[in-house]
């Protein structure tokens, strides 16, 4: 499901490689991408609507640099609102305390199996 929403998400900025500026029409259709591959992956629609306004609104301020391609500027900007989504920094269980684990997904994903492992 994640290796899907990954590809999914990669061919929307891939759209975006090789043009020299980015218009906001090419924006709003790799947003669209973006929003219906988050859709194909059972998040919420809040979710992915605040996602996608995210990231618009982060996108259209951005400056870009001469090194850095639009498309590269859009990639930085969905990875910085993935981590922003997801709640920053990651978190290692610790030792101390006992951890409730909750696994999530749709029938047949792999839950149990990745459980048992």
């Amino acid at each position: 499901m994640f290796a899907k929403l990954a590809g999914r998400l990669q061919e929307a900025i891939d759209r975006l490689r090789g043009r020299g500026r980015i218009t906001e029409e090419d924006l709003k259709a790799t947003l669209r991408e973006i929003r219906r591959a988050l859709m194909e992956a059972d998040v919420n629609l809040e979710v992915a609507k605040a996602f996608v306004e995210s990231v618009r609104e982060k996108s259209l301020g951005q400056k870009v640099l001469e090194s850095l391609t639009p498309a590269e500027v859009v990639l930085a900007t969905v990875y910085e609102a993935l981590k922003e989504a997801l709640g920053g920094e990651p978190r290692f269980p610790t030792l101390k305390n006992q951890n409730l684990w909750f696994l999530v997904g749709l029938q047949g994903s792999g839950k149990t199996t990745t459980a048992a492992k």
